[in-house]
């Protein structure tokens, strides 16, 4: 059988859909060169954003009209959340769970979201966590993925070990909400988890992604200080607001002096550490006053680099429900924090010259050798090796706007 997998969204998502390709080829299925030719055409969904609703539903029309042969599964956050909708549009397709597709696929037991490579990544991305029950006003994720799920210790601690021997040197801890993560067999919470990757042979690191304030546990910072070689000096601290009224409107359960504090409390004790942050434009509750105090906290706090969203009211949530901002105000507000992002990593780009860095390689952009140090900043590495891999030590000699510029040093 030919098959076609297309992922929308996160990087839980990108992992998943992992999961299903290897699923789908130790079954012996064969990867299709277009879904026009596939036989079953598999959609793993986002529906974070309008946008993301928009782009599945014209893959969905296209795969319809050019394919209708073709078994349609659809999956994953748009799928699960707008259930009704898509029976009513979409009728063809064929809505399944993400714990329902070994079944529905295979006739076998559950994913298990184990995976053995990443496909087009040069570091591995393992998915540790799922689900959120925190309900913040503006976010339909917990409506998709509402039933907390962590992967067993012992099952992450022998993915990472596989990875390891297959020569990946950076792997990222990925979920929807990672700082939740409960081993379902031990009990064991993100810092014992840590504990024991920090005991696993091999020459790599390891990367969180996004994690939340109140989750970042002092035992991962302890780990992160007293093992830089292993975990690196990088924490991606969703703020979405500046502002106190702001984000007691999103639900979001800190202020801006708690999130102040933990910034400072952590390049206290981690050397060297970055902290990026998500931040959303337009909520409808935000005024002119309250964009302006968001903005200068973001200047005060020194952050490294903003993952910027423009507000997009999602069906069901609290604040969809509230009078919203106008699309050209909310796209002001974007590009005003998308050209702070870009200050921002221009000057942490030019805080790092002249200190020396690990670099996990990575693919060749513009035919130059590159890499990302541990606190998240890429590199052009000038007259390396061609087929330099892996961890590489390298001095920053100079900056020129985001983008850093070293030479190899062992």
């Amino acid at each position: 059988m030919k098959f076609f997998i297309k992922t929308f969204g996160c990087r839980v998502n990108q992992v998943e859909s992992q999961a299903i390709l290897e699923d789908f080829l130790r079954h012996g299925h064969t990867p299709a060169d277009s879904f026009e030719t596939a036989e079953v055409c598999v959609l793993n969904t986002c529906t974070v954003t309008h946008q993301a609703d928009k782009d599945v539903e014209k893959q969905i029309r296209q795969i319809l009209h050019r394919n209708p042969q073709a078994r349609l599964v659809l999956t994953g956050c748009y799928a699960a959340a707008h259930q009704a909708h898509i029976k009513t549009l979409f009728p063809q397709a064929e809505i399944v769970g993400k714990y329902n597709l070994g079944r529905a696929l295979f006739n076998e037991e559950d994913l298990c979201w184990t995976v053995s490579g990443h496909e087009g990544h040069s570091r591995a991305f393992i998915k540790i966590q799922d689900g959120c029950d925190c309900f913040c006003s503006y976010c339909i994720v917990p409506f998709a993925r509402p039933d907390k799920r962590s992967k067993p210790a012992p099952d992450v601690l022998k993915e990472i070990t596989a990875l390891v021997e297959k020569g990946f040197a950076e792997v990222v801890l990925t979920g929807i909400n990672i700082g939740n993560y409960a081993c379902p067999q031990t009990g064991a919470d993100l810092a014992l988890l840590c504990r024991q990757i920090a005991a696993l042979p091999g020459h790599f690191r390891v990367r969180f992604s996004s994690i939340e304030l109140q989750t970042v546990a002092d035992g991962v910072v302890d780990l992160m200080a007293a093992r830089p070689d292993r975990f690196c000096n990088y924490f991606h601290l969703p703020l979405q607001a500046g502002c106190d009224s702001v984000l007691k409107a999103m639900n979001r359960h800190y202020d801006t002096a708690a999130y102040r504090a933990r910034v400072e409390d952590l390049r206290t004790r981690v050397p060297g550490i970055s902290i990026f942050a998500d931040v959303i434009a337009g909520f409808p509750t935000e005024t002119e006053a309250d964009f302006e105090t968001t903005y200068q906290f973001i200047k005060s706090v020194g952050l490294c680099g903003l993952h910027v969203f423009s507000y997009s009211p999602r069906p069901g949530t609290k604040a969809a429900a509230w009078p919203q901002l106008a699309h050209e105000e909310i796209k002001r507000r974007s590009d005003m924090l998308r050209a702070l992002d870009k200050e921002l990593r221009t000057r942490f780009a030019a805080s790092l010259v002249g200190t020396e860095q690990e670099l996990f390689m990575e693919e060749r952009k513009n035919g130059l050798p590159g890499g990302v140090t541990a606190n998240f900043q890429y590199t052009v590495l000038e007259n390396a090796p061609e087929h330099l891999k892996g961890l590489v030590r390298a001095k920053i000699i100079r900056a020129d706007g985001p983008v850093c510029y070293g030479a190899v040093t062992a």
